[in-house]
């Protein structure tokens, strides 16, 4: 995708804009620009949440929106933090919210789900200071388990929603999110999807934005305190909260017709407007950047100005269905795909597709790259070992999840975060008492941090016989190596005491539990299998930091090296799938000629330059052939 400087919203000045209707402002907001810079999506947003005052920002790392905080943080005045889960992160934004201080809790779209229970109640309580709840979607699955479309969650909640379509849009959106969210009393949810997160484009950089709202802990239970009584008035006011939020959506500078040739006309949001641009440049566009409500009456002019009403938009037929229950005729998903990502080629296409493609920027078909867990992997000799057991790997969400794929092909199940433990729970009780099939789950330290310590608890208090390994890298390395709670270190790097995943296991009740190196192959081998023998619930910490941490990446390893003349081709290094070992095969007649026995298919060979010096492939060979050192 590329983000046209043609795009006549790209720079919009909100300073210019008519006042919101409905309440008073809290603030006063400019969008002067002293600068410009060349910034992502989530880049951008991190600056627009500087701008606009931001207090604290609480967050779980999950892509594509893991870098906002990331980026974030190098914002002194501003309180960052990794929570342990997305409901967690949005139940300290609230806190933040009543205390008067500007909030952001930033999650990807799955997170939400787990985030969904505070956010439904927030709607009801308000705050005092802004709040807003960035949901970044995945169209396509690019690093995920499902596609959903969380603009349902504004509708469900009752709440407005805002979704922008280029990086400038995304800062300069969500600084006015956090002035809709004082005006409405309210959390505004604020979606972005994946090409919106890590497009790039030039971005305006303002000024810190001075507010009224006083931080403070001040106490309003008939608010804040969500008993039944409380709650029945609050939902009145939500009610009403809508209506104003509906007229509001009819005035917005969100929501903007763009003129054109009316015999084509497009209702459009988020990413999906750059494609419609691009795809039909010509044409009258109602762009919504308020996405939830809708502007009736603003919808109902523009379909009638045009002669032929398209609705395009990715994934759900979100603004289509909600704009034929207004008895408007359009097309949208009965041409245009409902999954995946769009882009340019597509839309055209689909609306139109006799007109000849012109410059439509048809994504390139390149040769699949498999992925792969790194060059010395801790987690590579677990898998090896599991997959070479009669066992149920019951796996979870994390880069532990690559292995599901071959050579190792040793995960039987993913669903979502944490379900790996009650999973093996579950299916133990299934099989019930005497079963001789024996359940493994398998989850990681941020992973088993976030929604895994439950499903633990529950095993041993209702008896399981389950084993679980908890794959301790000591980060959450899947989203790019963001601490947790077990590294000892905060988002910006400073020292806290870690938490003890051992002492931990022990405190819930669990009496096995053991802490082994997962390179020493043979050693996972003999724990693993005692520890699976047992008919009651048992704990495997397999303990080794991730090789792509700082410290690691920063020391100059030594590296192993196949001393050739002692391979004899059993392939036993070559199952690791270990990226840096290489099956070398012979020519016809090459292994006489080598001196090797004829039946010799060829040598496995380790790139000394990819190595991490794990170890892993000489903890299996038993024939001398692979050496620690520099090769002689």
């Amino acid at each position: 995708m590329v983000v046209r400087a043609s795009t006549s919203n790209l720079h919009r000045d909100f300073s210019n804009e008519p006042e919101f209707s409905g309440v008073q402002r809290t603030l006063t907001m400019t969008t002067k620009q002293n600068s410009t810079a060349w910034m992502s999506g989530n880049e951008a947003i991190a600056r627009g949440a500087w701008e606009a005052g931001v207090a604290v920002a609480s967050g779980y790392p999950g892509t594509p929106s893991t870098e906002i905080m990331e980026y974030l943080s190098a914002y002194d005045s501003v309180y960052t933090e990794w929570a342990p889960n997305e409901k967690v992160g949005l139940e300290v934004a609230i806190g933040a919210s009543f205390a008067g201080g500007r909030a952001l809790a930033t999650m990807k779209h799955v997170g939400l789900n787990v985030a969904a229970d505070p956010l439904f109640t927030a709607s009801y309580t308000g705050g005092r200071g802004g709040l807003v709840v960035l949901t970044a979607d995945d169209p396509s699955m690019h690093s995920s388990q499902n596609e959903q479309d969380n603009r349902n969650y504004a509708l469900a909640a009752k709440i407005p929603m805002l979704e922008p379509s280029d990086p400038a849009e995304a800062k300069e959106f969500l600084k006015q999110a956090f002035v809709l969210s004082e005006e409405l009393d309210s959390p505004v949810l604020f979606r972005i999807t994946t090409r919106i997160a890590h497009v790039k484009g030039v971005v305006g950089q303002g000024q810190v934005a001075e507010t009224t709202v006083e931080r403070g802990i001040e106490k309003h239970p008939e608010k804040f305190v969500m008993l039944p009584a409380m709650a029945r008035t609050r939902r009145v006011q939500v009610e009403e909260r809508m209506r104003q939020c509906r007229e509001l959506a009819e005035k917005t500078p969100f929501n903007v017709v763009e003129d054109g040739d009316r015999r084509r006309g497009f209702i459009t949001s988020g990413v999906s407007y750059l494609y419609v641009k691009e795809a039909f440049p010509e044409a009258a566009v109602l762009k919504l950047g308020m996405c939830w409500p809708l502007p009736e009456r603003k919808i109902r002019a523009f379909a009638s100005s045009v002669e032929e009403l398209f609705v395009v938009e990715e994934l759900d037929p979100f603004l289509e269905t909600q704009i034929k229950a207004m008895g408007i005729a359009c097309r949208g998903k009965d041409l245009i795909p409902a999954i995946g990502e769009l882009n340019t080629a597509i839309v055209r296409n689909a609306i139109d597709p006799q007109r000849a493609p012109q410059n439509l920027f048809e994504p390139v078909d390149l040769p699949p790259r498999p992925p792969n867990m790194c060059a010395g992997c801790p987690h590579r000799g677990i898998f090896f070992t599991l997959s070479r057991m009669k066992v149920f790997v019951s796996g979870d969400i994390g880069c532990y999840t690559l292995g599901f794929l071959p050579p190792l092909n040793a995960l039987d199940s993913t669903v979502c975060m944490g379900a790996s433990i009650p999973m093996a729970h579950g299916m133990v009780k299934a099989a019930g008492p005497g079963s001789h099939d024996k359940v493994v789950s398998v989850i990681g330290d941020s992973t088993f941090v976030h929604s895994g310590i439950t499903g633990l608890i529950n095993s041993v208090y209702n008896g399981s016989a389950a084993t679980l390994i908890i794959l301790d890298n000591r980060i959450t390395a899947m989203t790019g190596q963001q601490p947790n709670p077990a590294s000892g270190n905060t988002i910006r790097g400073e020292a806290v005491q870690a938490l003890d995943l051992e002492a931990l296991c022990r405190a819930v009740g669990v009496k096995h539990v053991r802490v082994l190196n997962p390179h020493d192959v043979p050693e996972c081998r003999k724990v693993i299998r005692e520890e699976v023998e047992r008919d009651e619930m048992s704990v495997i910490i397999a303990q080794a930091p991730c090789v792509l941490l700082p410290e690691l990446k920063l020391r100059k390893p030594v590296s192993y090296y196949t001393n050739i003349d002692n391979c004899v081709g059993c392939t036993s290094c070559i199952r690791l799938g270990c990226p840096a070992i290489s099956w070398n095969p012979f020519a016809e007649g090459e292994a006489e000629a080598r001196g090797y026995k004829k039946s010799q298919k060829g040598y496995s060979r380790i790139d000394e330059v990819l190595c991490n010096d794990c170890g892993q492939c000489a903890s299996l060979c038993k024939f001398n052939a692979i050496t620690r050192g520099e090769p002689k």
